[in-house]
């Protein structure tokens, strides 16, 4: 299958770097040189991933994320110049599944890209097999990539149905932070723990009646996280 990957980049040599070497692994390979028409082409080409620039003439690329999760569910890799980790939590929380900071190694983020890929065909392979899941008032349909809260259908991001379903899929077990990164986020996923804990912050309050107070999803202190209920 070749899969196709949007690059939203305004830096011209930037962009054509990542397309040469994005095009060597035989990837199809369409791009966007500001945020509006970056947006477009992902509502109309429904690419495989999306490597999304944050600092994009027109529109940036936190509001471009946020319109794109209320649309499309393909991943979306984030890039930024800078290293304030605001900017890596805000974007995280708006829906991207990843993000890499420039300066960058190529071989870091073609590393990147091809675990998120290949998280989104595992998804795709297991899903046939599986019956919908029950936690508390949560149901998981693995079938359907589609989760619900008292029948009402969540809106979850890619990354946050994949932390989701690991998760009930493995009811009562803990989890540490490094195990969920090389379970959800694959095996040569190169970020931090920090990614699991935004992720988990954002699941609370989407499934939880007090995310302040949660009873589905767990800490456990000096362990990690479990799905219970």
């Amino acid at each position: 299958m070749l899969h196709k990957i949007l690059i939203v980049e305004d830096d011209p040599n930037l962009l054509e770097v990542l397309k040469y070497n994005l095009q060597k692994e035989n990837y199809e390979v369409i791009t966007a040189t500001d945020g509006e028409q970056g947006l477009e082409v992902a509502l109309n080409r429904s690419p495989d991933l999306i490597i999304l620039d944050i600092m994009l003439p027109k529109m940036d690329g936190f509001e471009v994320c946020r319109i794109l999760r209320r649309k499309i569910t393909a991943p979306v890799l984030m890039l930024t110049a800078k290293t304030d980790e605001t900017d890596k939590v805000v974007g995280l929380e708006l829906g991207a599944d990843d993000y890499v900071t420039k300066p960058f190694s190529m071989r870091e983020l073609l590393a990147r890209v091809r675990a998120m890929l290949r998280r989104v065909q595992i998804t795709e392979t297991l899903s046939s097999a599986e019956k919908p899941l029950h936690i508390g008032d949560v149901e998981v349909d693995i079938e359907r990539h589609r989760a619900s809260l008292k029948g009402s259908v969540l809106e979850l991001t890619p990354k946050e149905f994949d932390l989701l379903a690991f998760l009930a899929k493995n009811r009562g077990l803990v989890f540490s932070r490094e195990k969920l990164l090389e379970k959800v986020w694959g095996y040569d996923y190169a970020g931090d723990s920090r990614t699991v804990d935004v992720h988990i912050r954002w699941l609370r309050q989407k499934i939880e009646p007090d995310p302040a107070n949660p009873r589905l999803l767990i800490t456990v202190r000096g362990a990690g996280y479990k799905l219970e209920g």
